[in-house]
């Protein structure tokens, strides 16, 4: 199974900017998306963008369409996540996933994913 790294993650000041990435150990993958989820403390994991490794077609939730743009790297076998104007109710923890579908109830992972990285806006 493929292995994910994620990094980049850290404490910013609300309006501030951080680029999360994402690495796989395994260049050979069938799945076709790749995406960001994100959980605060208290909630559920919710979906946050996804990009679709061949077409580069993106996808991203309400709550960060606009601010957010995820965008990959072939040759590094990496997908990165740029987020802009980040707000406090963005702090969580952010995992990287892969072969994401989306479905009737939204998008959900049926591959690996990372071990998380810490997002902490302060206002």
């Amino acid at each position: 199974q493929v292995q994910l790294v994620e990094s980049g993650g850290g404490l910013v000041q609300a309006g501030g900017s951080l680029r999360l990435s994402c690495a796989a150990s395994e260049r050979t993958f069938t799945w076709s998306n790749w995406g960001w989820f994100r959980q605060a403390p208290g909630r559920e994991r919710e979906f946050v963008a996804a990009i679709n490794w061949s077409g580069g077609s993106t996808y991203y939730a309400d709550s960060v369409k606009g601010r957010f743009t995820i965008s990959r790297d072939g040759a590094k076998n990496t997908v990165y996540l740029q987020m802009n104007s980040l707000q406090p109710e963005d702090t969580a923890v952010y995992y990287c996933s892969v072969d994401l579908r989306r479905g009737t109830t939204g998008w959900t992972s049926f591959g690996s994913w990372g071990q998380g990285t810490q997002v902490t806006v302060s206002s």
